[in-house]
């Protein structure tokens, strides 16, 4: 299950109750959440955060995004920019968890310097490198980070994480399979082969709306859940009706010998 953009300071405490019950039904392996868990880092908002994901019946990997870095607090934007993050959500920036089936990696893209911007480093790509590089065969590698490898139509390249063209040769050469990230508060899927012409490599990229926020953008409160059964995944998306969070659309995708293609769509 895939869950980004909480916002917790701009939530809409209606969705709370209806996106847990629907964690239930579902029942995920695992709960990836990816960034901006508060509206402006501050305590409160973390401990509300911390105190709701404490309620899902499933693990969570969490990885930061801008809006969990202090925006007014100048010493705590530039010296301790997720401590009040490590201290209420997980003193790990970069969780990872590893099986037999999935490897889902996580990356910290924000940063002090920008506001909403963020980066992935040469020190970042290598410690991805070391853990899905060494991966058996069959093993589906997933990286998620807040800000995103490519994006929806209509929005300007520079709202991709800095230095995507390095990471993403690296992803190629270890085989990454999945790229999951938020930030633009937008649901989409698609896969990497246009911005990306790399022989040989396409992985599929998957970017969550904002599960609880009030800042829809225009789209509904939405999160997306993976069904992950080699050589296919599934992407379901679901979205608030104003009476519970129900499926809208899905596709289906195959991996082949040179990456992902669609091989099925099932609007609601």
């Amino acid at each position: 299950m895939h869950l980004s953009d909480l916002h917790f300071g701009r939530v809409d405490a209606q969705l709370l109750a209806p996106l847990r019950e629907r964690v239930r039904t579902l029942r995920p392996d695992l709960i990836v959440v990816s960034g901006d868990l508060t509206q402006r880092a501050k305590s409160a908002q973390f401990r509300e955060a911390r105190a709701y994901l404490d309620t899902l019946p499933a693990p969570c990997l969490v990885v930061p995004g801008n809006h969990d870095v202090p925006l007014y607090n100048v010493l705590h934007r530039f010296f301790r920019p997720l401590a009040r993050y490590r201290r209420y959500i997980c003193r790990e920036l970069e969780p990872a968890h590893v099986d037999d089936e999935i490897a889902v990696v996580g990356v910290n893209t924000a940063r002090s310097a920008v506001f909403k911007g963020g980066r992935i480093n040469e020190a970042q790509i290598q410690r991805v490198r070391e853990v899905i590089c060494t991966l058996p065969k069959g093993v589906t590698k997933i990286v998620v980070t807040h800000h995103p490898f490519d994006l929806p139509p209509g929005h300007d390249s520079r709202e991709l994480v800095g230095r995507s063209r390095e990471a993403m040769r690296m992803f190629a050469s270890c085989g990454a399979d999945i790229l999951l990230s938020g930030h633009l508060h937008e649901s989409y899927a698609s896969d990497t082969k246009l911005r990306y012409k790399i022989d040989g490599f396409v992985a599929l990229v998957v970017q969550a709306g904002t599960a609880t926020s009030t800042r829809g953008r225009g789209e509904a409160n939405s999160f997306n859940v993976l069904r992950v059964d080699p050589p296919t995944v599934r992407v379901e998306r679901f979205a608030w009706t104003g009476a519970e969070f129900a499926p809208q659309d899905a596709a289906a995708y195959e991996h082949t010998g040179h990456g992902w293609r669609k091989i099925g769509t099932d609007p609601n």
